[in-house]
């Protein structure tokens, strides 16, 4: 049995990068950790008024723990910072906010955002994950895989941001299924056809992911780190 740790910017971002790959973690036995850190929904007023948007935040919040649910994770923490303005928190305070999860949880393998993204949330978490992943002596996380989120990451302009090529591919031929019901407990934000962030666009992505490497469906990550203790890749 792994420890597994999802660390992801928005309600949704965990089931868009990697919500196939969490439900086989858990398909297969290991304990899957959800992390979500920014709240995900004040950004769309002039203002941060949280009280404003209580019942869309409560609904995102019963959205999460039903996608949480759907897929078989064995925890959620949400922390409530504000929606795509992480750029005006203190980089070390993100970092210390993720080594609280690590230390609590001892993660072998870790997903988080691809540090390129459009998303300026999503960049500033990659960045604390990276950060506190760091390999010092008694690290547990022993793999850092990045993931891509559609409406995001293909999103970014070229020479903007570090692109996203992936060198990890997860089969989720059995899963792909439990990922888009999950995807349908977040209705409100998923989009209609052709929106990047489509259930039709994203279960292309994941057919043409599996094609890449001769699998009915698959997820793809950029591995940041992976420090094989077995000897065997």
């Amino acid at each position: 049995m792994k420890k597994i740790l999802v660390i992801a910017a928005h309600p949704d971002d965990e089931v868009l990068g990697c919500g196939a790959t969490i439900a086989k973690h858990a398909k297969s036995g290991d304990e899957v950790h959800v992390v979500i850190m920014a709240e995900g929904a004040t950004s769309r007023d002039e203002q941060r008024l949280p009280h404003l948007r209580a019942s869309e935040l409560s609904e995102l919040e019963r959205a999460a723990r039903s996608a949480g649910e759907i897929l078989g994770s064995v925890s959620l923490t949400l922390h409530q910072l504000p929606d795509n303005r992480l750029d005006s928190v203190d980089l070390l305070d993100l970092v210390k906010l993720v080594e609280q999860q690590i230390d609590s949880v001892k993660p072998e393998i870790v997903y988080t955002h691809h540090a390129g993204d459009l998303n300026v949330d999503h960049r500033r978490v990659s960045e604390a994950v990276a950060v506190a992943c760091r390999p010092q002596p008694l690290q547990p996380v022993k793999t850092l895989l990045f993931f891509e989120v559609q409406s995001s990451t293909e999103w970014q302009v070229p020479g903007s941001g570090l692109p996203f090529t992936p060198n990890w591919y997860v089969d989720v031929s059995e899963t792909l299924e439990l990922k888009l019901k999950a995807l349908e407990a977040y209705r409100a934000e998923m989009r209609p056809w052709p929106h990047a962030r489509s259930l039709e666009a994203i279960e292309s992505l994941a057919r043409w992911r599996g094609s890449v490497v001769g699998r009915k469906a698959a997820e793809a990550f950029m591995c940041g780190r992976h420090v094989d203790l077995e000897g065997v890749c």
